[in-house]
């Protein structure tokens, strides 16, 4: 970090003997505190102890609270948020892409191949040139990529490309060579190879079982390897203001988050630990085992706590739009004899879903076309029938959620939720809201760019595109929404995402017209769905809100969003960061030390 913390722990205007008894750890004062349940109202200062809010009120009053030895953080009157919470991410994968070749604003193939040629010139100790990010419109209409196209920038080691949705991969001819993926390799359940008219693999493939066939071949990163990641992403996720995330599954055992808990638990041990962490295990087809089930509820019992807590299991039912891999109610618009196809079988899908919800299992389903989202929502309307338990509905208000109707002879539904939804029936969009289910959405999915212009909407054609991710619709019709990034496969930062869930427009704000624009969302839901409802979807009921007893995580923002142009919210920064009480992230050249000492009690 480039500038010392000089957050103060400031002697206080009282002596020892006139010091409050249990004073807090740390207070915070001349802040312009936003909670998303507050109505507008915000509070000046608060105080921390023990790792959870004590109180909050005017600056004067919680500065009468502290002693000698609490820190002071004078805000200057900047908006302060609770912790940012990001609902959906691959956490320990997206770490270990921080050391390999970027190219998610690559604008050419040429850019795409200067880059590897750059990054294998630089790193000669590389076995394997490993990178993501790369866009389907850099290959025009219609096509993907080619080994051919990748050999002239690397050729004499394999070079493993990740498109930016972390659904498809590019590989040379030496990486095809290493994995032994022939003419005569057939394709995997769930996966492609793309050959071409000869029979011959083109360097594409698609899907997770395709990936494993290269993946088996390429060196597992070791365990310092994997800490030095995460020590890395831990610091990232901080700068931008990130206080918990919440893992959906995926990766396989070198990158899944959910198996590699023991090296969150040495971070925590040592004090490295500076996020929270909300776990869920993948559940792989074609069935759940009863030794799966048992391996989830022994885990979760062990890791249950503010700083690692799992219990969540996660299916993937498709694949993505771009690859026409997403499973359709109809067929693609521009490819009218396919529709997709999902990954499990849907009697199979609905018995595992009522299985784990009945023991009180949260589920997550990767649903991105609208023939996957209606059967997520098919599946967890079963598990409500058959187990006899009540969905919770949304109330606006944290405070309106006592004039529910509440059944004490049914249990809730277990919190479940859908990830991704970028194409919807319209029927299905009121079911959120009556079944309680959770709208998982990256915004920056969203983000109207080439290949969401071009090729998404191509694909999905007109009709469904006026139905492209529609949290506002979902929110109207009294849906939970919980926003994250999907990291690796986008920004991790949470004011890029802002400022598309309120614009839908690019970052420049050109054109004028928005994508979808009826699915613009206000700023305060915006922010709800990155804090409190967020909180909601990782089981964290203490966690989202500034209150007294939440968890005492916060962030100062360099800007008040609610003030900012809309065109400018995706450059707010986290100017400091507080996790359970403690400062793990401030800017460079910034000072939060009190200008005078707190007045006298």
């Amino acid at each position: 970090m480039a500038a010392a913390l000089i957050v103060a722990s400031c002697v206080c205007a009282f002596s020892q003997d006139d010091a409050p008894a249990n004073p807090p750890d740390l207070i915070l004062i001349n802040a312009s505190i936003y909670n998303p349940h507050g109505r507008g109202i915000r509070a000046e200062a608060l105080a921390i102890k023990d790792g959870k809010i004590r109180n909050l009120g005017s600056t004067q009053y919680i500065s009468g609270t502290a002693g000698p030895q609490t820190k002071v953080i004078d805000a200057g009157g900047r908006m302060v948020l609770p912790g940012l919470i990001d609902s959906h991410i691959h956490f320990l994968e997206g770490c270990l892409t921080l050391d390999q070749v970027h190219l998610e604003d690559a604008k050419s193939l040429d850019e795409v191949l200067q880059r590897v040629r750059a990054y294998a010139k630089a790193h000669p100790e590389k076995r394997w040139i490993l990178g993501r990010g790369w866009s389907y419109a850099l290959f025009g209409p219609d096509k993907l990529p080619t080994r051919a196209m990748l050999d002239p920038a690397v050729s004499d080691r394999p070079v493993y490309l990740t498109g930016f949705d972390g659904h498809t991969r590019w590989a040379n001819t030496k990486a095809l060579e290493v994995a032994k993926i022939t003419a005569k390799t057939a394709d995997p359940k769930g996966g492609k190879i793309v050959r071409d008219a000869e029979g011959l693999p083109t360097g594409t493939l698609e899907e997770a079982p395709a990936d494993a066939l290269v993946r088996q071949a390429i060196p597992a990163p070791t365990r310092d390897e994997k800490l030095a990641a995460l020590r890395q992403g831990l610091k990232l996720a901080s700068s931008l203001g990130i206080t918990m995330v919440e893992a959906a599954g995926g990766g396989g055992p070198d990158l899944s988050d959910w198996d590699n808990a023991d090296l969150l638990d040495e971070l925590r041990k040592s004090g490295e630990l500076s996020v929270r962490f909300h776990l869920a295990q993948e559940i792989p087809p074609p069935a759940l085992s009863d030794k799966q089930l048992q391996e989830i509820k022994t885990f979760s019992a062990q890791h249950n706590d503010d700083w690692i807590n799992a219990g969540a299991a996660k299916f993937f039912l498709d694949g993505v739009i771009e690859t026409h891999t997403a499973a359709m109610l109809e067929p693609y618009a521009d490819s009218p004899g396919q529709s997709g196809q999902l990954f499990w079988d849907p009697e199979k899908y609905k018995q595992a879903v009522a299985t784990l919800d009945k023991e009180g299992i949260q589920i997550l389903t990767h649903a991105i076309g609208d023939r996957a989202v209606r059967l997520s929502l098919d599946a967890y309307e079963n598990a409500e029938k058959v187990n006899d338990s009540a969905p919770e509905i949304r109330p606006v208000l944290a405070s309106e959620a006592a004039k529910l109707p509440k059944d004490p002879n049914r249990r809730p539904l277990g919190q479940h939720r859908v990830e991704h939804i970028e194409t919807i029936a319209a029927s299905d969009i009121p079911r959120f809201g009556k079944l309680g289910v959770i709208a998982s959405f990256q915004p920056l999915h969203a983000y109207p760019d080439n290949d969401t212009l071009d090729v998404w909407a191509k694909a999905v054609g007109p009709e469904r595109a006026q139905r492209a991710w529609a949290w506002k619709s979902i929110w109207d019709g009294h849906g939970y929404i919980a926003f994250g990034s999907d990291w690796p496969v986008v920004s991790m930062n949470p004011f890029e995402g802002m400022q598309t869930a309120i614009t839908r427009q690019p970052a420049d704000g050109k054109p004028a017209d928005a994508f979808v624009p009826e699915q613009k969302l206000s700023m305060q839901n915006t922010i709800f769905a990155y804090t409190s409802l967020a909180a909601y979807a990782g089981k964290r009921s203490f966690e989202g809100l500034l209150e007294p007893r939440m968890l005492g995580d916060f962030v100062i923002l360099s800007q008040d969003l609610f003030k900012a142009a809309p065109s400018d919210i995706g450059k707010t920064q986290a100017l400091l960061t507080v996790v359970d009480g403690r400062v793990v992230y401030q800017a460079p050249n910034t000072s939060f030390t009190p200008s005078a000492p707190p007045p006298a009690k």
